[in-house]
């Protein structure tokens, strides 16, 4: 998508909106707000999911029956999800009903009740989801390491709460919550779709009228930093699951780049990357090794998860330090960065080339960034990262440096 076919305005209570015309007649709209886990407030762990459920479950307008019903009525879906810093609210619909798309975040957003009948229900299917999750070592080993990684941190804690807490919070609480961060000055509304911004601006300044919410500056404090540790759990599990990692810059940071590009060669989704090609294909010693960066507003973890037969776990630690000094050292030649470039950069391609992908990331750039990256900006930045920027963020990953978890 060029920069020039996107349009973005502000309604007069300061609401930013974002649109990227397509010929689709399938179109995107929603809501992305700069609130998350980290901001669940002390005791309430939890409270970030748990207002993304019960946004649903009714407004001064609509019970939960028929706000579940206005979009599906249509053939049009509604959703919801939550980050540990940004929280999602969208719908999907045949672009001739954007009013009925647009009304329905609306309401969502400035008339929510939070019914405390409705939330007592909805509090057994979030506390199942998260028994769900705890029941899956392989999830549950990365919110127990940015646990470790982010000690003391909100930043920490797991996206779907603390029971005791949970079953603690009430209407009071969400709508509270609503108050202080659904706010205009802290929410993108973001449009896909085959109409015109004109259009969309007519509908979102009549819907959006009554959001006049005061912004409140952010009360988020940057995570102290911790000494790197080794800490294994017996859990008494059949395998092992390790997340190995560091912290490193966040998403403001020019860093970031070389921080991605070291990410995808140590263990992106390709089956050549190095980690997967080391530790699975020549030596069987993991059944799955796979690398993420996260990148929050004030720090990020790029991290290596592994799973494995538990005799095997020091081995696959002992080749990913290996691999990391390797690269650190200046180990990847012109040729091999050329090459891991043009495939990261391939898979940008790909992966954003859907309605979603560009709904998503349009609503998110706007809210962090002020803009809508182009995607040959993004490209063009990777493709910049030279030699010495990929040895530099290695060495932020070098074995002193890490923490390293294991659930087994």
């Amino acid at each position: 998508m060029e920069k020039d076919d996107i349009t973005t305005f502000a309604l007069p209570s300061g609401l930013r909106v974002v649109h990227v015309p397509t010929t689709s007649p399938v179109a995107w709209v929603g809501l992305a707000v700069n609130v998350g886990s980290r901001d669940d407030g002390a005791g309430r762990a939890g409270l970030a999911h748990f207002v993304e459920h019960t946004i649903f479950k009714g407004t001064t307008r609509r019970r939960s029956w028929h706000i579940n019903n206005r979009m599906e009525r249509v053939g049009g879906e509604l959703n919801a999800y939550t980050t540990k810093e940004c929280t999602t609210l969208y719908t999907v619909f045949p672009s001739e009903h954007l009013n009925r798309a647009v009304e329905l975040i609306a309401d969502l957003v400035t008339r929510s009740v939070f019914p405390q009948a409705e939330l007592e229900r909805e509090l057994d299917v979030v506390l199942e989801e998260a028994a769900s999750y705890r029941d899956s070592p392989a999830d549950a080993v990365f919110d127990d390491f940015e646990d470790v990684l982010f000690a003391g941190s909100s930043l920490g804690h797991n996206i779907l709460g603390i029971e005791d807490e949970l079953r603690t919070l009430t209407s009071r609480h969400c709508l509270a919550y609503m108050e202080r961060h659904f706010t205009p000055g802290n929410m993108v509304l973001f449009s896909v779709g085959n109409y015109s911004a004109s259009r969309l601006e007519r509908v979102a300044r009549q819907h959006f009228s009554e959001l006049n919410r005061r912004d409140v500056p952010s009360a988020r404090v940057v995570p102290v930093s911790t000494a790197p540790t080794i800490r294994t759990v017996e859990m008494g599990l059949h395998q092992s699951h390790t997340v190995t990692g560091a912290r490193v810059a966040g998403m403001y940071s020019e860093e970031r780049y070389a921080l991605s590009l070291l990410s995808n060669i140590l263990a992106g989704p390709g089956m050549n990357s190095l980690l997967n090609v080391q530790l699975r294909e020549r030596r069987g010693l993991v059944y799955t090794v796979e690398s993420s960066l996260s990148l929050y507003q004030d720090c990020g973890a790029l991290v290596i998860y592994f799973g494995c037969d538990h005799d095997k776990t020091q081995r696959a630690l002992r080749l990913i330090d290996h691999t990391i000094e390797h690269i650190a050292q200046g180990g990847i030649t012109s040729r091999q960065l050329e090459l891991h470039k043009r495939q990261l950069c391939g898979q940008m391609l790909v992966g954003g080339d859907s309605s979603e992908a560009t709904a998503m990331g349009a609503g998110r750039s706007v809210l962090y960034y002020g803009r809508v990256t182009p995607l040959a900006e993004a490209i063009d930045r990777i493709e910049g990262v030279n030699a010495s920027q990929l040895a530099e963020a290695a060495r932020r990953l070098l074995a002193d440096s890490r923490t390293t978890l294991t659930l087994r």
